[in-house]
């Protein structure tokens, strides 16, 4: 009880800062910088990197290409530069996808261990803040919209599992996780996609449908890498800032992984519109 307790007070202040902070672009860009830092030092501690420069390379690209979206007036070159990051950080994120399922581990070389902790993880940030000021208005109902269907997919893929789970979904990586899981979390997103798009007057229902399933599917990918790191490390949690949870990255392993997909298909509904 007393576990379960400090588990819930720990989220409820997580989930109460994220929330009052979208009440204000700049509190949002902020939160998720000192979000981005603490995730950035747990990872580190994953991949054994001790090195002090992907601080300062998560820094300037936060700055430069998420901060800046907040207080642009011109969007001369900055779109352009924005299409670079998201090429390579989507193609970076491929091969994780690739590295999950066709490696027994991640291969983390020196070089590799940069570009991940460069454009797995810095990167994730930079499209957070891009998601919730999309077509450079700030639009916060559009990522908290997000951020409700990964609790409810994260959610109801536990509770659908735990009680009609039977078949592994990816029993080497994270054996609790079942098949029926994952169809249940999806399930639910889905049908909360359809309240949010009702509730939020932001996208149109079948929009929203469609992010349900981005959400699901590459959250579910992000969680299980982020197992797979955690194997390769020997550890349980990221860290231990968040009592009865873990490490902040351990919250946030879903949406900082399909963050670029997310953003990916806002850009397509844009260019269709």
């Amino acid at each position: 009880m007393k576990e379960a307790v400090t588990r819930a007070l720990s989220g409820a202040i997580y989930i109460t800062l994220l929330i009052l902070s979208l009440y204000w672009q700049h509190a949002l860009a902020a939160l998720f910088f000192v979000f981005g830092i603490i995730c950035l030092a747990e990872f580190k501690k994953l991949i054994n990197l001790k090195d002090f420069y992907p601080f300062i390379i998560f820094t300037i690209l936060y700055f430069v290409f998420g901060y800046w979206s907040t207080i642009i007036t011109t969007t001369n070159g900055f779109d352009e530069a924005i299409q670079i990051l998201h090429v390579i950080t989507i193609f970076v994120q491929l091969f994780l996808i690739k590295d999950l399922f066709s490696e027994k581990t991640i291969p983390l070389f020196s070089s590799k261990r940069y570009l991940i902790t460069t454009f797995y993880l810095s990167s994730a940030f930079v499209f957070l803040i891009l998601i919730a000021n999309f077509k450079h208005e700030f639009t916060p109902l559009l990522l908290l919209g997000t951020f409700i269907l990964i609790w409810i997919n994260d959610t109801f893929a536990y509770l659908v599992g735990k009680n009609f789970g039977k078949q592994k979904l990816f029993p080497s990586i994270s054996p609790k996780k079942t098949v029926e899981g994952f169809l249940g979390g999806l399930f639910f997103s889905c049908v909360a996609s359809y309240f949010i798009a009702k509730f939020t007057n932001t996208l149109d229902s079948t929009y929203w449908l469609i992010l349900a399933i981005i959400v699901s599917v590459f959250g579910t990918l992000g969680d299980l890498i982020e197992s797979k790191f955690k194997r390769q490390a020997k550890v349980k949690d990221s860290g231990v800032i968040m009592p009865g949870h873990g490490g902040l990255l351990d919250r946030l392993d879903s949406i900082i992984f399909a963050a670029p997909f997310i953003y990916l298909f806002l850009r397509i509904v844009t260019y269709v519109s």
